[in-house]
Protein backbone atom coordinates (compact mmCIF):
# COMPACT_ATOMS: atom_id res chain seq x y z
CA UNK A 1 0.00 0.00 0.00
CA UNK A 2 2.54 2.52 0.60
CA UNK A 3 4.54 1.37 -2.51
CA UNK A 4 1.28 2.44 -4.35
CA UNK A 5 0.87 5.56 -2.39
CA UNK A 6 4.43 6.73 -3.27
CA UNK A 7 4.54 5.39 -6.73
CA UNK A 8 1.26 7.80 -7.25
CA UNK A 9 2.56 11.04 -5.22
CA UNK A 10 5.97 10.61 -7.52
CA UNK A 11 3.47 10.44 -10.60
CA UNK A 12 1.71 13.51 -9.52
CA UNK A 13 4.95 15.50 -8.79
CA UNK A 14 6.11 14.80 -12.41
CA UNK A 15 3.17 16.09 -13.91
CA UNK A 16 3.06 19.23 -11.80
CA UNK A 17 6.78 19.73 -12.65
CA UNK A 18 5.81 18.86 -16.16
CA UNK A 19 3.14 21.84 -16.61
CA UNK A 20 5.35 24.29 -15.07
CA UNK A 21 8.03 23.27 -17.45
CA UNK A 22 5.21 24.00 -20.47
CA UNK A 23 4.18 26.86 -18.68
CA UNK A 24 7.22 28.62 -18.71
CA UNK A 25 8.48 27.44 -22.23
CA UNK A 26 4.86 28.85 -23.74
CA UNK A 27 6.27 31.89 -21.52
CA UNK A 28 9.36 31.72 -23.00
CA UNK A 29 8.30 31.37 -26.50
CA UNK A 30 5.16 34.39 -26.42
CA UNK A 31 8.48 36.62 -25.14
CA UNK A 32 10.76 35.70 -27.98
CA UNK A 33 7.98 35.89 -30.54
CA UNK A 34 5.76 38.87 -30.12
CA UNK A 35 7.78 41.36 -30.69
CA UNK A 36 8.44 39.58 -34.23
CA UNK A 37 5.14 39.53 -34.50
CA UNK A 38 4.36 43.10 -33.62
CA UNK A 39 6.42 43.99 -35.93
CA UNK A 40 5.08 42.23 -39.10
CA UNK A 41 1.38 43.35 -37.76
CA UNK A 42 2.69 47.32 -37.77
CA UNK A 43 3.69 46.62 -41.22
CA UNK A 44 0.36 45.54 -42.53
CA UNK A 45 -1.66 47.86 -40.96
CA UNK A 46 -3.33 50.84 -41.71
CA UNK A 47 -2.05 54.56 -40.31
CA UNK A 48 -4.59 54.90 -38.08
CA UNK A 49 -4.21 51.42 -36.50
CA UNK A 50 -0.70 51.45 -36.68
CA UNK A 51 -0.66 54.58 -33.86
CA UNK A 52 -3.10 53.10 -32.21
CA UNK A 53 -0.88 53.09 -28.33
CA UNK A 54 -1.23 48.97 -27.10
CA UNK A 55 -0.72 45.81 -28.06
CA UNK A 56 -0.91 44.74 -31.62
CA UNK A 57 -2.25 41.05 -31.90
CA UNK A 58 -4.32 41.46 -35.29
CA UNK A 59 -5.19 44.08 -37.98
CA UNK A 60 -8.83 44.51 -39.24
CA UNK A 61 -7.43 45.93 -42.19
CA UNK A 62 -3.98 44.15 -43.99
CA UNK A 63 -2.27 46.47 -46.11
CA UNK A 64 0.92 46.01 -48.14
CA UNK A 65 1.32 49.27 -49.10
CA UNK A 66 4.41 49.72 -46.90
CA UNK A 67 6.03 46.74 -48.50
CA UNK A 68 5.39 48.11 -52.00
CA UNK A 69 6.85 51.77 -50.70
CA UNK A 70 9.97 49.96 -49.70
CA UNK A 71 10.21 47.84 -53.22
CA UNK A 72 9.94 51.12 -55.40
CA UNK A 73 12.71 52.27 -53.69
CA UNK A 74 16.35 52.20 -55.25
CA UNK A 75 17.85 52.10 -52.30
CA UNK A 76 16.48 49.04 -50.78
CA UNK A 77 17.63 46.90 -53.77
CA UNK A 78 21.07 48.88 -53.50
CA UNK A 79 21.78 48.23 -49.89
CA UNK A 80 20.45 44.64 -50.68
CA UNK A 81 23.38 44.09 -53.34
CA UNK A 82 25.96 45.65 -51.49
CA UNK A 83 25.18 43.92 -47.83
CA UNK A 84 24.77 39.97 -50.24
CA UNK A 85 28.33 40.56 -51.44
CA UNK A 86 29.71 41.44 -48.37
CA UNK A 87 28.04 38.62 -46.70
CA UNK A 88 28.77 36.40 -49.43
CA UNK A 89 32.51 38.04 -49.91
CA UNK A 90 33.49 38.27 -46.42
CA UNK A 91 32.05 34.94 -45.16
CA UNK A 92 34.02 33.15 -47.56
CA UNK A 93 37.40 34.79 -46.75
CA UNK A 94 36.04 34.67 -43.52
CA UNK A 95 35.84 30.34 -43.52
CA UNK A 96 39.21 30.58 -45.67
CA UNK A 97 42.08 32.43 -43.80
CA UNK A 98 40.38 31.58 -40.53
CA UNK A 99 40.17 27.74 -40.84
CA UNK A 100 43.79 27.93 -42.44
CA UNK A 101 45.26 29.45 -39.02
CA UNK A 102 43.17 26.94 -37.37
CA UNK A 103 44.99 24.03 -39.05
CA UNK A 104 48.60 25.34 -38.79
CA UNK A 105 47.63 26.27 -34.99
CA UNK A 106 46.15 23.16 -34.16
CA UNK A 107 49.77 21.34 -34.93
CA UNK A 108 51.97 20.28 -31.31
CA UNK A 109 54.87 20.49 -33.76
CA UNK A 110 54.34 23.41 -35.16
CA UNK A 111 57.65 26.12 -33.67
CA UNK A 112 56.74 28.85 -31.35
CA UNK A 113 53.47 27.58 -31.60
CA UNK A 114 52.61 29.09 -27.65
CA UNK A 115 54.05 32.14 -29.01
CA UNK A 116 51.90 32.79 -31.90
CA UNK A 117 48.81 31.59 -29.84
CA UNK A 118 49.61 34.02 -27.51
CA UNK A 119 49.74 37.36 -29.87
CA UNK A 120 46.63 35.81 -31.65
CA UNK A 121 44.70 36.05 -28.51
CA UNK A 122 46.20 39.41 -27.21
CA UNK A 123 44.10 40.36 -29.77
CA UNK A 124 40.80 39.54 -28.49
CA UNK A 125 41.34 41.92 -25.29
CA UNK A 126 43.31 44.88 -27.25
CA UNK A 127 43.17 46.95 -30.17
CA UNK A 128 44.06 50.24 -31.51
CA UNK A 129 41.44 51.89 -31.32
CA UNK A 130 38.91 53.39 -33.72
CA UNK A 131 41.08 56.37 -34.78
CA UNK A 132 44.35 54.18 -35.71
CA UNK A 133 42.54 52.10 -37.56
CA UNK A 134 40.89 54.33 -39.61
CA UNK A 135 44.19 56.00 -40.22
CA UNK A 136 45.22 52.50 -41.37
CA UNK A 137 42.08 51.56 -43.60
CA UNK A 138 42.81 55.59 -45.16
CA UNK A 139 46.80 54.84 -45.58
CA UNK A 140 45.86 51.18 -47.78
CA UNK A 141 43.91 53.22 -49.52
CA UNK A 142 40.43 51.32 -48.55
CA UNK A 143 38.10 54.14 -47.81
CA UNK A 144 35.13 53.74 -50.15
CA UNK A 145 35.85 50.66 -50.82
CA UNK A 146 33.75 47.23 -50.30
CA UNK A 147 37.04 45.76 -48.82
CA UNK A 148 37.46 48.25 -46.06
CA UNK A 149 34.05 46.00 -44.75
CA UNK A 150 35.75 43.32 -44.91
CA UNK A 151 39.58 42.73 -44.43
CA UNK A 152 39.99 44.03 -41.70
CA UNK A 153 37.75 41.36 -39.61
CA UNK A 154 39.40 38.35 -42.04
CA UNK A 155 39.97 36.77 -38.96
CA UNK A 156 38.14 36.11 -36.48
CA UNK A 157 40.40 35.22 -32.91
CA UNK A 158 37.76 33.51 -30.68
CA UNK A 159 36.19 31.69 -34.28
CA UNK A 160 39.91 30.18 -34.57
CA UNK A 161 40.24 28.56 -31.47
CA UNK A 162 36.76 27.11 -31.69
CA UNK A 163 38.06 25.92 -35.10
CA UNK A 164 41.48 24.58 -34.07
CA UNK A 165 40.02 22.91 -30.72
CA UNK A 166 37.64 20.80 -32.95
CA UNK A 167 40.87 20.36 -35.15
CA UNK A 168 43.21 18.95 -31.87
CA UNK A 169 40.01 16.63 -31.21
CA UNK A 170 40.41 14.89 -34.35
CA UNK A 171 42.37 11.48 -34.19
CA UNK A 172 46.16 12.02 -34.95
CA UNK A 173 46.31 8.73 -37.03
CA UNK A 174 44.15 10.76 -39.61
CA UNK A 175 46.95 12.93 -40.99
CA UNK A 176 49.51 10.52 -39.90
CA UNK A 177 47.90 7.78 -42.71
CA UNK A 178 47.21 10.55 -44.93
CA UNK A 179 50.97 12.03 -45.16
CA UNK A 180 52.13 8.08 -45.75
CA UNK A 181 50.25 7.92 -48.72
CA UNK A 182 51.96 11.63 -49.85
CA UNK A 183 49.30 13.94 -49.39
CA UNK A 184 50.74 17.59 -48.04
CA UNK A 185 48.95 19.45 -45.75
CA UNK A 186 46.63 21.40 -47.86
CA UNK A 187 45.45 18.07 -49.36
CA UNK A 188 45.00 16.64 -45.55
CA UNK A 189 42.99 19.87 -44.88
CA UNK A 190 40.96 20.19 -47.57
CA UNK A 191 40.58 15.97 -47.85
CA UNK A 192 40.31 14.77 -44.69
CA UNK A 193 39.77 17.83 -41.91
CA UNK A 194 37.07 19.97 -43.43
CA UNK A 195 34.51 16.76 -44.47
CA UNK A 196 34.64 15.43 -40.62
CA UNK A 197 34.30 19.27 -39.73
CA UNK A 198 30.87 19.68 -40.35
CA UNK A 199 29.54 21.09 -37.05
CA UNK A 200 32.41 23.17 -36.64
CA UNK A 201 31.83 24.74 -39.85
CA UNK A 202 28.74 25.12 -40.01
CA UNK A 203 28.09 27.07 -36.95
CA UNK A 204 31.02 29.30 -37.34
CA UNK A 205 29.76 29.75 -41.35
CA UNK A 206 26.58 31.15 -39.58
CA UNK A 207 28.17 33.29 -36.96
CA UNK A 208 30.41 35.33 -39.84
CA UNK A 209 27.11 35.13 -41.98
CA UNK A 210 25.40 37.04 -39.38
CA UNK A 211 28.08 39.38 -38.45
CA UNK A 212 28.19 40.39 -41.83
CA UNK A 213 24.60 40.92 -42.55
CA UNK A 214 24.11 42.79 -39.14
CA UNK A 215 27.26 45.04 -39.26
CA UNK A 216 27.05 49.12 -39.87
CA UNK A 217 29.33 50.83 -38.27
CA UNK A 218 32.30 50.02 -40.33
CA UNK A 219 30.54 50.93 -43.39
CA UNK A 220 29.48 54.26 -41.23
CA UNK A 221 33.18 55.13 -40.75
CA UNK A 222 34.86 53.92 -43.73
CA UNK A 223 32.07 54.79 -46.42
CA UNK A 224 31.70 58.32 -45.82
CA UNK A 225 28.02 58.34 -46.54
CA UNK A 226 28.62 56.87 -50.20
CA UNK A 227 25.30 55.59 -51.10
CA UNK A 228 26.77 53.28 -53.67
CA UNK A 229 27.98 51.65 -50.48
CA UNK A 230 25.52 51.20 -47.91
CA UNK A 231 24.48 48.47 -46.71
CA UNK A 232 21.26 47.21 -45.48
CA UNK A 233 21.66 47.82 -41.70
CA UNK A 234 23.24 51.20 -42.59
CA UNK A 235 20.37 52.17 -44.40
CA UNK A 236 17.77 50.49 -41.68
CA UNK A 237 19.79 52.76 -39.05
CA UNK A 238 19.46 55.86 -41.17
CA UNK A 239 15.60 55.42 -41.11
CA UNK A 240 14.72 54.75 -37.78
CA UNK A 241 17.43 56.50 -35.80
CA UNK A 242 18.21 59.34 -38.06
CA UNK A 243 14.83 60.02 -39.30
CA UNK A 244 15.43 59.58 -42.97
CA UNK A 245 12.33 59.03 -44.39
CA UNK A 246 13.45 60.75 -47.87
CA UNK A 247 15.35 57.07 -47.94
CA UNK A 248 11.81 55.35 -48.25
CA UNK A 249 8.60 56.96 -48.26
CA UNK A 250 5.04 56.14 -50.02
CA UNK A 251 4.58 59.08 -52.21
CA UNK A 252 4.81 57.17 -54.85
CA UNK A 253 2.04 54.96 -54.21
CA UNK A 254 -0.74 57.54 -55.03
CA UNK A 255 -3.28 56.26 -52.45
CA UNK A 256 -6.49 58.22 -53.01
CA UNK A 257 -7.82 57.45 -49.22
CA UNK A 258 -5.01 59.13 -47.09
CA UNK A 259 -6.63 56.90 -44.24
CA UNK A 260 -5.27 53.64 -46.07
CA UNK A 261 -1.80 55.30 -46.65
CA UNK A 262 0.95 53.29 -44.82
CA UNK A 263 2.37 55.30 -42.01
CA UNK A 264 6.01 55.97 -41.47
CA UNK A 265 5.53 53.36 -38.26
CA UNK A 266 4.20 50.83 -40.57
CA UNK A 267 7.32 51.57 -43.23
CA UNK A 268 10.12 51.39 -40.77
CA UNK A 269 8.62 48.14 -39.75
CA UNK A 270 8.36 46.49 -42.83
CA UNK A 271 12.08 47.58 -43.37
CA UNK A 272 12.88 45.85 -40.38
CA UNK A 273 10.97 42.77 -41.55
CA UNK A 274 12.62 43.04 -45.09
CA UNK A 275 15.91 43.07 -43.91
CA UNK A 276 15.72 40.38 -40.84
CA UNK A 277 13.70 37.74 -42.29
CA UNK A 278 16.56 36.82 -44.95
CA UNK A 279 19.18 35.99 -42.38
CA UNK A 280 16.29 34.09 -39.93
CA UNK A 281 15.43 31.69 -42.50
CA UNK A 282 19.20 30.29 -42.61
CA UNK A 283 18.75 29.68 -38.73
CA UNK A 284 16.79 26.36 -38.91
CA UNK A 285 19.42 24.62 -41.56
CA UNK A 286 22.00 25.22 -39.49
CA UNK A 287 20.68 24.71 -36.08
CA UNK A 288 21.55 21.05 -35.97
CA UNK A 289 25.17 21.60 -35.69
CA UNK A 290 25.51 24.58 -33.18
CA UNK A 291 25.73 22.45 -30.04
CA UNK A 292 27.87 19.73 -31.40
CA UNK A 293 30.00 22.17 -33.21
CA UNK A 294 30.51 24.47 -30.12
CA UNK A 295 30.80 21.68 -27.50
CA UNK A 296 33.83 19.98 -29.28
CA UNK A 297 35.48 23.33 -30.05
CA UNK A 298 35.68 23.85 -27.10
CA UNK A 299 36.69 21.36 -24.31
CA UNK A 300 39.87 20.95 -25.85
CA UNK A 301 42.31 24.07 -25.28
Amino acid sequence: MSTHNSDFVKGRGDRILDTVNYFLLVLLAIVTLYPFWYILIISISTQAEANKIGLHIFTANPNFDSYRSIFKNRYIYMAYGNTIIRAVLGTSINLCLTTMLAYAMSKKYLPHRNFYTSIIIFTMFFSGGLIPSYLLIRNLNLLNTIWALIIPGAIGTYNMIIIRNYFQSLPIELEESAKIDGANDLRILLSIYLPVSTPVIATVTLWCLVGHWNAWFDALIYTNGNQKLMVLQLLLRKLLIEGSNNLINASSLKIEDSSLAPSTESIKAATIMVSTLPILMVYPFIQKYFVKGIMIGSLKG
